[in-house]
């Protein structure tokens, strides 16, 4: 009898932790605007939350099912967010404004293959670069370090970029040249 119970809450549990993984992962994509994984990614879930929904009801009686579907809602959450984490799926735009004028940081990220716009900027203390970089979200830690090897003061906030049209960047995104700015 116990190793059944042991054995029902561990399904409840991992039942529960990929569903909402599943759901995590199908909001993440259908705010992204991928509609077709996003509707096939929530067949799979339907069939998954209502496996285990099923269990945890058929066993109301229980009060450990209770409480491993509700852990499993939790871990969930997590396992999900980290998973999107992973994919990095989308764009982000970068602000860069550095300390004192200076030219050698853009082209230094151009010749990685970031899509750099720069312009002289006054700050309270003097002359300053301001950068605005465009880069897949899967290089924004690469381009943070490479941001402050270069210039550890650098002043950096970035943002997501939900539509992109134009300019020579998405040329160059689409034929693989930043895959190198990884490294």
């Amino acid at each position: 009898m116990l190793e059944n119970s042991l054995f029902m809450i561990l399904i409840i549990l991992v039942i529960n932790i990929t569903y909402v993984s599943f759901f995590t992962i199908r909001m993440i994509l259908t705010l992204k605007g991928y509609r077709y994984a996003a509707a096939f990614l929530s067949t799979i879930e339907v069939v998954i939350y209502v496996i285990g929904l099923g269990l945890v009801l058929d066993n109301l009686n229980e009060i450990q099912n209770l409480v491993a579907y509700a852990a499993g809602y939790g871990i969930g959450v997590v396992v999900g967010m980290k998973i999107e984490e992973k994919l990095a799926l989308g764009y982000i735009t970068v602000n860069v404004i550095t300390k004192e004028y200076n030219r050698n940081l853009p082209k230094e990220l151009r010749e990685k293959g970031y899509g750099v716009t720069t312009w002289k900027a006054e700050g309270l203390e003097g002359d300053r670069t301001s950068m605005q970089i465009l880069t897949p979200r899967k290089y924004e830690l690469a381009l943070y370090a490479r941001i402050k090897d270069i210039d550890p003061t650098a002043f950096i906030i970035s943002y997501e970029a939900k539509t992109i049209h134009g300019g020579f960047w998405v040329k160059n995104v689409k034929r693989g040249k930043l895959q190198d700015a990884k490294e």
